[in-house]
C-alpha cells in the first residue's frame, strides 16, 4: 500500500471520465423521456429496469468477484455497458428508438454494474491503508458529484444541439478510458484463509453471513432498506416535480439535479478531509437520515411559487445523502473479512434495492391519486422517523464507534 495515492490516481482519472459521460448520457435520456411523455409511470419504469437486474443478479455477482480478479472484472464490465451504449448510439442513428428498447439496454446496462460496483468496492480495502478508507470514499463521491454537476448542464445543452447519437457515443468512449486506466493498475488478491472453495449457494449464505454477524448490522442494514423504499420512489418524480408542479422547463430540470450533485460534492469533501473521522459514523447516518427526510418533506409543501426553496431543499439533502452513503461504506468496509467483501457488497447492493421495487412499480399510481408534492411529504416522514429510530438501537450505535 506504498504507493496507494498514486494507485488511485490512476483509478480515478479513468473513473472521471467514465462517471461523466455516464452522467451525461443519462440525463439526455432522462430528459429526452420527460420531454416526450411526461409520464410519471414511464419514468418511474426507467428507473425500475436500471435497478431490478442489479437486485438480481446482485445476489450472485459477488462470489465471482471473490473468486475472479477483481480488476479484470471492473474491466469487463465496463466495456459491456459501453457496448449496451453503444447498440442504443445505432437505434438513435436510424431514429429507431422505442421506448422499450431503452428499457432493455438499461436492464443490461444494470447487469454489468452489478459486477462492476462490488468489484470497485471490495478493492478499495486492498489498496488503501484502514485509516485512509473515509477518505478515500469520501474523494470517490467528489468524483461522483462533479460528474453529476456537470452531467445534467451538458445534457440540457447538448440535447438542443446534437442529435442523442453524439451524446450516447461520449459515454462509449468514456467506458474505454476507464478500462485502459484500470490496465496500468496492480490490485492484489485477497488472501484466502480457507482455499477449499464451496458450492455456489454455500458462498451466497457466507456473504449474507458477513453482512449480519456483526452485531447491530442486521438492523443498521434494515433502517438503510427502509430508506431506500421511500427514495429511490421519489428520485423518480424529481423531473415531473419541476416541469409539472412549478411549471419549470428543461433548463430548470437540470440546475435541480446540477444543486442536488453539487450538495453531494460538499458532502463528499467534507468527508474527505476526515472532519468526520473522530464521531459516531452510525450517529452520522441517522443525523443525515433525518436531514433528508426533512428536505423532502418540506419540498413536498412548497407552493408553485417555491422552485428557489426547492432547490435549496435538493442542496441539502444531496450534502446529507454523500455523507450517508460514505459512512454506510465505511462501516462494511472496515466490518466484514477482506477476502467477503465482494459478497457482502454485491449482497447488500442487491438487497437495498429490493423494497424500493414496490414503491418504483406504484410511482405512477400513487402520483396520480394523491399528487406529487404529497408524494414528496409521505417520503420525508418515512425517512425521518427511520432516522430518529436508528438513535434509539444501541447495538448499532455501537457500529460506528
Amino acid at each position: 500500500m506504498k504507493n496507494w495515492k498514486r494507485t488511485f490516481a490512476v483509478i480515478w482519472s479513468g473513473e472521471f471520465f467514465s462517471s461523466l459521460t455516464s452522467s451525461i448520457t443519462g440525463f439526455a435520456i432522462i430528459f429526452w423521456i420527460s420531454l416526450e411523455t411526461r409520464s410519471p409511470q414511464v419514468l418511474a419504469l426507467v428507473f425500475l429496469t436500471t435497478f431490478l437486474p442489479q437486485l438480481i443478479f446482485g445476489l450472485f455477482t459477488g462470489v465471482y468477484v471473490d473468486r475472479w480478479n477483481r480488476k479484470w472484472v471492473m474491466i469487463v464490465s465496463d466495456l459491456f455497458m459501453g457496448t449496451c451504449t453503444a447498440a442504443l448510439c445505432v437505434l438513435f442513428y436510424f431514429n429507431k428508438v422505442e421506448i422499450w428498447h431503452i428499457y432493455l439496454l438499461s436492464s443490461l446496462r444494470s447487469a454489468g454494474n452489478a459486477f462492476y460496483q462490488p468489484a470497485m468496492k471490495a478493492s478499495v480495502p486492498l489498496l488503501a491503508p484502514e485509516d485512509q478508507l473515509m477518505r478515500v470514499s469520501g474523494v470517490s463521491q467528489i468524483i461522483y458529484s462533479i460528474s453529476n454537476i456537470a452531467g445534467p448542464a451538458i445534457a440540457a445543452f447538448l440535447i438542443t444541439v446534437l442529435p442523442m447519437t453524439f451524446i450516447c457515443a461520449s459515454e462509449v468512449l468514456g467506458a474505454v478510458m476507464a478500462s485502459v486506466a484500470l490496465l496500468f493498475v496492480v490490485i492484489p488478491r485477497p488472501t484466502k484463509t480457507n482455499n477449499t472453495r464451496t458450492d455456489f449457494f454455500n458462498e451466497l449464505k457466507i456473504g449474507l453471513q458477513a453482512i449480519f454477524q456483526k452485531k447491530g448490522m442486521k438492523w443498521l442494514f434494515v433502517s438503510d432498506l427502509g430508506a431506500m423504499f421511500f427514495i429511490l420512489p421519489i428520485a423518480a418524480l424529481f423531473p415531473l416535480m419541476t416541469l409539472d408542479h412549478f411549471g419549470g422547463n428543461t433548463y430548470q430540470m437540470s440546475i435541480v439535479e446540477i444543486i442536488w450533485s453539487a450538495g453531494m460534492l460538499a458532502g463528499g469533501a467534507l468527508v474527505s478531509t476526515n472532519l468526520l473521522k473522530k464521531y459516531n459514523r452510525v450517529g452520522i447516518i441517522a443525523l443525515m437520515c433525518i436531514i433528508d427526510g426533512i428536505a423532502f418533506l418540506w419540498s413536498g409543501l412548497l407552493p408553485t411559487d417555491g422552485y428557489l426553496w426547492f432547490a435549496v431543499f435538493t442542496a441539502v439533502s444531496g450534502v446529507a445523502a454523500a455523507i450517508w452513503n460514505s459512512a454506510f461504506t465505511v462501516i462494511m468496509q472496515t466490518s466484514i473479512d477482506i477476502e467477503k467483501q465482494g459478497r457482502a457488497f454485491s449482497t447488500y447492493d442487491s438487497l437495498s434495492l429490493l423494497p424500493s421495487i414496490p414503491g418504483l412499480l406504484a410511482t405512477g399510481f400513487i402520483a396520480e391519486t394523491i399528487g406529487l408534492t404529497n408524494s414528496f411529504v409521505a417520503a420525508g416522514a418515512g425517512i425521518l422517523l427511520i432516522g430518529f429510530a436508528i438513535f434509539f438501537i444501541p447495538s448499532v450505535m455501537a457500529l460506528g464507534k
